[in-house]
């Protein structure tokens, strides 16, 4: 099954709103998810990476033994889950997060373009 993160500039936020959005989409299942969100891009995309994986474990049930195809436009943080190796201290618990995750489900992890990334759709 195919899923998809990422985070964006929100275009409606006020100043005193958070900036970003972080969004997971699994198109198959019609399930979209998006959440206000302010950090440097590495930290909103992980968040929206996390977001997904914990919406997975906690609906099992929506998954059951199917193979999990998981797409992300930050090629950084696709990178440091296939490598197992964060890039900055900063990002160690978030990638401790991400590979536990991957021990319980064995996902895989790839890039896509923001052109083929429906969670980067603001629609």
């Amino acid at each position: 099954m195919d899923c998809f993160f990422g985070s964006y500039l929100r275009t409606e936020a006020e100043a005193q709103q958070k900036s970003k959005l972080v969004s997971f989409r699994i198109p198959e299942l019609g399930i979209s998810f998006k959440a206000p969100f302010e950090g440097g891009k590495d930290h909103t995309d992980f968040a929206s990476l996390l977001a997904l994986l914990e919406f997975i474990d906690l609906n099992r049930k929506l998954f059951g033994d199917k193979s999990l195809q998981i797409f992300g436009g930050n090629l950084r943080i696709v990178e440091q889950v296939k490598t197992k190796r964060a890039s900055d201290e900063d990002f160690v618990p978030f990638l401790a997060k991400a590979l536990k995750y991957q021990q319980k489900y064995r996902y895989s992890l790839d890039w896509t373009s923001a052109d083929n990334n429906p969670a980067l759709r603001p629609d």
